[in-house]
């Protein structure tokens, strides 16, 4: 069980990192960025599914300080609902247009 978990936190690391680059640089794994329109709702989103997980992990490998299952198990599932909210609304969300710039001819 404690590979699973192992594994899990060692993704959710993962996630935290991709999260961390799209924030600072925009940029997006190359499989997701066809159909990603707000890259900082997807690195918000990536940022909260990862600290769901890692600290889940946490918790089972007792690194924190152990709190009632109730509290980890609600917490840990709004982090990762938040989360996977950000993630699809960035991708559901039409592109934001800017009014000034839509006529390029300057007319």
């Amino acid at each position: 069980m404690a590979w699973v978990v192992g594994t899990g936190a060692f993704l959710g690391l993962m996630a935290i990192a991709l999260g961390i680059v799209t924030l600072r640089t925009g940029w997006i794994l190359p499989t997701a960025r066809r159909h990603v329109t707000r890259p900082q709702l997807h690195g918000l989103g990536a940022l909260l599914t990862g600290a769901s997980v890692v600290l889940q992990g946490l918790f089972f490998f007792r690194l924190l300080p152990s709190v009632s299952w109730e509290a980890r198990f609600f917490s840990g599932n709004a982090l990762l609902f938040a989360g996977l909210l950000l993630i699809a609304l960035s991708q559901l969300l039409p592109l934001r247009r800017n009014p000034n710039h839509a006529d390029p001819s300057g007319v």
